[in-house]
């Protein structure tokens, strides 16, 4: 029986059909960035302080500087500077503007200090949902919950994706989940309340992991054996894109609700690609929708400038995977050995992407810039995809995985050693040697899948 990957030797594995539908199915991956690590610039929390009454025309009056300000008013650096103030009429006349809180201190006792409950001041000429929301101090544990809500959103979409994808098919999957996902995107956008900010959220995480799983199933179900691997490290290399494109996204549109419709609107256009992609012509077989089938595989022939096999009405599925056209969730613990692989591979899953969020949250915590922070942590992950590429073939997949476990494991160990006051450089660029390492495991990680059995 001729299955799609004898077809594929002979129309191409990797022709102008694949290389299109490759560029843009990238686009999906790409678009997933902003909703993965959009936090960093959505709820960046600036410097800031507690308002005061009257001391910003008292400023004025004395011609105080910033930092002649914040040394006269603010009671100290860090959280007491951030979520108290001083208990102080600053509007009365007899403050002067040499130490104006001398005199009111009675023996040299320190002056009562209280909450901010006329709101904060925020050092930035931008805006995020810290700053709009002011979840800090008391309320800077919703910053957590705001990308919680997305985090939960994808564990639940994962749950669900894979099902959809086998029932409707992958095609159906990625473009309804990115219309969805745009939606909600404007949706976030436009949010009046922190409340429904959550909502949003959640829902975006509900679809959008299932929008980069679909594409990524199905870019590697078109191209041959020999290029699945290439293929399936480069589209995760187009979120690495993302990456890029949102930290220049994010300079030039410094308030977070513009940049919420900034990388939203322009997914509502990848909706129009449907006419662009086919549907996976092994799903087509796995329904024995044969006839849908071989029209595709037909179509890829023509675009890659080749004649269809004679035999290829013939097209089936491998005789394998033909008997079991219904796999389910169960499937990937029915022996010991598939039991192992499944709780491996959710293992390093689990600590690679909570790790690497981790990382990414951190960028900027060090007192750098934001922007260039976050820029070199992802321009490090193109070498490191490069690395992948031409070790994992030479050296398998064991020995790739294990190191980049070792080394990234070392680098957390070791940025806990390095003071962020005193030595701001090593601690980003251990940083960066760390987001390479994880990249490394997480992509090994992947190409680990093929111990699994190809309809699981």
């Amino acid at each position: 029986m001729l299955t799609v990957d004898d077809v594929l030797e002979q129309v191409g594995e990797f022709g102008w059909f694949q290389k299109q539908a490759f560029l843009i199915l990238c686009l999906f991956s790409a678009a997933f960035a902003p909703i993965y690590v959009g936090i960093v610039f959505l709820a960046f929390t600036p410097d800031h302080r507690c308002r005061s009454p009257g001391v910003a025309e008292l400023s004025r009056r004395c011609g105080w500087s910033l930092a002649e300000e914040l040394n006269y008013t603010v009671p100290g650096p860090g959280p007491e500077g951030q979520c108290l103030r001083y208990e102080v009429d600053w509007n009365q006349s007899a403050l002067g503007c040499l130490d104006p809180l001398a005199g009111l201190a009675a023996n040299g006792s320190p002056l009562p200090l209280g909450p901010c409950d006329q709101g904060w001041v925020y050092d930035t000429p931008g805006s995020s949902i810290v700053t709009e929301f002011n979840l800090v101090c008391d309320d800077s544990w919703k910053v957590d919950l705001f990308q919680s809500c997305v985090n939960l959103g994808f564990f639940l979409g994962s749950l669900g994706v894979g099902y959809i994808a086998d029932r409707f098919g992958r095609k159906v999957c990625l473009f309804t989940s990115t219309l969805i996902s745009a939606v909600v995107g404007v949706l976030t956008a436009v949010a009046p309340d922190y409340t429904s900010l959550l909502l949003f959220r959640l829902l975006q995480g509900l679809v959008s992991k299932g929008n980069w799983t679909a594409g990524y199933t199905l870019i590697t179900e078109f191209v041959g054996l020999g290029y699945r691997r290439t293929v399936a490290i480069l589209f995760q290399l187009a979120f690495t894109v993302g990456l890029v494109l949102l930290s220049g996204l994010a300079y030039v549109l410094p308030h977070w609700r513009w940049l919420q419709l900034a990388v939203s609107l322009p997914v509502f256009l990848l909706v129009f690609c449907y006419w662009f992609v086919p549907e996976s012509p092994r799903w087509l077989l796995s329904q024995k929708r044969n006839t849908q089938a071989i029209k595709i595989m037909d179509h890829i022939a023509q675009k890659n400038g080749k004649l269809p096999p004679a035999d290829l009405k013939m097209l089936s599925l491998e005789e394998d995977v033909a008997e079991k056209l219904s796999p389910s969730f169960v499937d990937l613990f029915r022996t010991p050995n598939l039991r192992k692989y499944t709780f491996i591979l959710m293992y390093l899953w689990f600590t690679s992407s909570v790790v690497y969020q981790g990382l990414i949250m951190h960028v900027g915590a060090t007192g750098g810039n934001l922007y260039l922070d976050f820029l070199y942590s992802a321009l490090v992950e193109f070498p490191a995809s490069f690395i992948i590429l031409v070790t994992i073939d030479r050296f398998g997949r064991r020995y790739p995985l294990a190191m980049s476990n070792l080394a990234a494991g070392l680098a957390c160990f070791i940025m806990v050693f390095i003071p962020h006051e005193h030595k701001l450089q090593e601690a980003e660029t251990f940083s960066a040697l760390l987001t390479a390492e994880l990249l490394g495991q997480r992509r090994h990680s992947v190409k680990y899948i093929e111990q699994l059995p190809r309809w699981c």
